[in-house]
This record gives C-alpha cells, structure tokens and sequence, in this order.
C-alpha cells in the first residue's frame, strides 16, 4: 500500500481494532477499512486518493508525448437543465485519470520537454473568494489542489489566456483532448471540442494532434490503485443487491426496488449510480436499455436489475436476475443456469493476446449450445446456417458480451487490438425470450490476468451472490 493512501479491504462480520477509522456496511457480510490519508480536504462523498495515482498517470502520459509537444485537457461543463438550475457536475473522465481534480473550469497543461522547467506541469483551477464559499460552498485552495494531484504550479483559471502564449510559442506541437468513444453520438459540442476550434483558430499555425487513442490505450490498462477503487464501487453495489434481496417480494413498484439501490449508494460515500438503473420485471426484462422502472413486479416473475455504484468516479456494473417470489420455477431455473454456464466460461476466455471480435465469436458458439439445450434452437439449423448471415442465437442473444470498465461504464479502449493484463471488463452475457416473458442477465466484472493466473472476478471476490440457491436462501430469509 501507497503511503497516504486509501485502501478497501474486504473482510468478515468480525470486528477487527486498530487504529484505522472503520465502516461498517449495514447489508452483507463484509467490513470496509478506510485508512485516512493525515491531510485531506473532502469535497466529494468519497475519502480522499492517494495523489502518486494521479502522478504516475501523468508521467505515463507524458512519455508517450514527442520532444517539444504541449497538452491541455480542460473540465467538463457545468450543463444547463432549465430555468437556472444545472445537472450535477461530473469531471471529464480524462482530466480526473490524470489530477484527481473533481472540480469545474480546471485547465491541465502538460509541457514534458518545455525549456522553463516549471512550466513543465501545470494546473489551472477555478479561484474562489468569500462570496463564492456562502454561495456555493468549499472549492479548492491553491495548496488543497497541490495534495490532491501532484502538482506543484497551481495558478488560477482566469490567467489562464494571459499565459497560454508563453507555453504556445515554445511548443512545436499541441495535443488536445475530445471524446472519441465510438458510440457518442450528440449534437451538443462539449468543451473539449468547443476549446480545440478555439485553439485552432488562435493559433494557426501550430501542428495539433489528438490525445484520445493514447489516453484509450493508457486507461484501458488499470493500476492497482484505480482496481482497488473499482472494488470499493463494486463493495457498495453488492451491499445494494443484498438489500433488495431482502424487500423485493409480488407486489413491490421497479421504482421502489430503484429506490432501494439508491438508499445504500448514498449511504455508503457512492457519488451515485454510475449510468441509470435497469430495474426491469417481466416481460421488462426483455428490453435491454429499459428505464421507466414504473411497473409493478408480479408473483411468478422474474427481476432482472442492472445496475453500479460510482464510487470517486469509478464504476461498477452489476446485473442480476432474481424470482420477484423468492423461487425460481423450473423453466427460469433451467434458463438462468444456460446463463451462468456461459458466463463462467467467458470470463476466463478473457485473455492477453485475444481479439475481442474473436472472444465474441467464441462465447456465441458457447451460447448456442446452450440455446439448442434448452429447445430454443434447432442443432440441424445451427449446423447449416451461413457464415455471412446473422447467427441464429442473436435472436435470444442479441448484445456482446464484454465491454470495457472503469472511468466511464462503457469506458474508452482500443478494441481492435489485443486485450492486455490489467484491464477490466464486464462479463454479461443473456437470454431474452420474450414469448415466454423471461429475460435473464447475469454480469460480474473482471480484472484480465496475466498468462498462467486466472483472472480475478470482482463480483466473487466481493462475495456478490450469484448462485440459484444463494439468491433463493438470501430472499426466503
């Protein structure tokens, strides 16, 4: 463990004295330490990060950037809803891998080769004043941002334009940062792109580059640090899941099982979910980016809840499905367990060296023998169909089954080259049979190993209940 750091153990109901502070989850049976860095201010629900994260992701950085290359990554918008009042502020995923700072109109420059070594490393931050504390609360001090990131020169955002000159005229080239994730889709300019059109126009001449692909391949690999983070997300989701275990029965509303979630991720530090709650029951569960969660759960039905705690900006991505009456019937029982024959034979097939295109193909040949299994398929059919045509099982599966974790839920990597040890993935694979009202999921999370070590599921190490008979014991308490 990192000096200063916070570290998130798992452990039994037991109580265990020192002198570290403790917190004790209400729901499963696990205990978190909190080791309290001696110097921090909270601005966030989350305990304070261990800065040397921030600098090694700097310094990985800055070794991918040419001699005589400038970066600048900028903070997210505060976004508008209407009227005066504005969504929550989240920091852009990218600014906060590389500073830790969670604060708007904050501004980092990186100048790795810049002749003036201390305009090597530079952090911008919104000032603040008397009346801005009354008004809005705490933000940053100059000497508070320098224990969160790393960063020694910390200079105030509204000199930012009077030195951005200084830096530009030594710099050969500039690399500037947007949202490349291949399934944005959106036709309102974010600041990163808006401050890029900007850049350009202000300086001609200069040679930009993008930062994106790099910052994909950087975050894609996570560090220890940003895995035990990851696990305090997922510590909070599992804490979220026993707790509905305990009060969905026929009767109770999707919004209420939603309310249920929310209630453990507040109380546990959590910002808050990580994407919007899927707390689908019957028929629901056979939508697969289902969201009213407005319906009422049956007797006789199936739950299916995908859902993830964000915990200091990371995700954890959870999908379960339970029996809203505590019992699964013989047919839901026979489908969940296809599902969780292909899960736990795909999160080991996760592996260095392999394509993700390629793993996709080799789970869908896992799912469709189970799909023949359960009658679903016919093996004839299976045996003759083409190559070039959709595969047969897409009918009951008909999204992949992996998509990377992190910073984001759908978080940024380069999917078409190898996949490498130290990245995470969700493994969530289903079968959606509409016809018959059933649509189970099942999905943990997954660190990838190195050859020779299994790969670490985040979901078992937690003790998440998977199992039939888990769920079944846990609900009939």
């Amino acid at each position: 463990m990192l000096s200063g750091s916070v570290c998130f153990v798992i452990m039994s109901k037991m109580p265990y004295f020192c002198p570290a502070k403790r917190f004790y989850s209400a729901f499963g049976s696990f205990v978190i330490e909190c080791y309290y860095p001696k110097l921090f201010t909270m601005l966030k629900k989350y305990q304070a990060i261990d800065a040397q994260l921030f600098v090694e992701n700097r310094q990985r950085l800055a070794a991918q950037l040419p001699e005589g290359a400038i970066a600048i990554l900028t903070a997210n918008d505060e976004s508008p809803r209407s009227a005066d009042g504005f969504h929550p502020f989240r920091q852009n995923s990218d600014l906060f891998y590389l500073t830790g700072i969670d604060q708007e109109d904050t501004i980092l420059v990186l100048f790795p080769s810049c002749p003036q070594k201390e305009w090597r490393e530079v952090l911008f931050i919104r000032p603040t004043d008397e009346h801005i504390a009354v008004w809005e609360g705490h933000k940053y001090t100059k000497e508070e941002a320098r224990t969160a990131s790393g960063i020694q020169k910390i200079i105030w955002a509204d000199e930012f334009d009077t030195n951005l000159p200084n830096m530009m005229y030594l710099a050969e080239s500039c690399y500037l940062n947007t949202n490349e994730h291949t399934r944005m889709r959106t036709r309102v300019l974010d600041h990163d792109h808006r401050f890029a059109l900007e850049m350009r126009q202000r300086y001609p001449l200069h040679t930009f580059r993008r930062l994106a692909p790099i910052l994909h391949r950087l975050r894609a690999v996570k560090s220890e640090a940003e895995i035990n983070l990851m696990r305090q997300a997922i510590a909070i989701t599992g804490a979220a899941f026993r707790r509905v275990l305990q009060f969905v029965q026929p009767g109770v509303a999707e919004y209420e099982v939603e309310a249920e979630v929310l209630h453990t991720y507040i109380r546990q530090r959590a910002t808050g979910p990580a994407y919007g709650s899927i707390i689908a029951s019957g028929k629901n569960a056979c939508v697969l980016h289902y969201v009213a969660n407005n319906q009422t759960c049956e007797n006789g039905d199936l739950l299916l809840m995908d859902f993830g705690a964000e915990y200091a900006n990371y995700a954890a991505d959870l999908t379960r499905t339970i029996p809203v009456n505590g019992k699964f019937s013989p047919r839901q029982k026979a489908v969940y367990e296809a599902v969780l024959c292909v899960l736990k034979a795909a999160r080991q097939m996760l592996k260095p060296g392999v394509l993700l295109d390629d793993y996709h193909r080799e789970v869908g040949l896992i799912m469709e023998k189970e799909l023949i299994g359960l009658g679903l398929l016919d093996a004839e059919a299976v045996a003759n169909q083409k190559p070039n045509e959709m595969p047969l099982y897409k009918k009951y599966f008909m999204h992949g089954t992996s998509h990377f974790l992190g910073l984001d839920v759908h978080d940024v990597g380069l999917k078409h080259l190898p996949i490498e040890a130290g990245m995470v993935f969700t493994c969530e694979p289903g079968i959606y049979i509409p016809e018959e009202g059933i649509g189970i999921r099942i999905e943990n999370d997954i660190v990838v190993m190195p050859i020779g070590q299994d790969n670490i599921d985040l979901m078992d190490e937690a003790h998440i209940p998977m199992e039939v008979d888990e769920i079944e014991a846990l609900m009939q308490r």
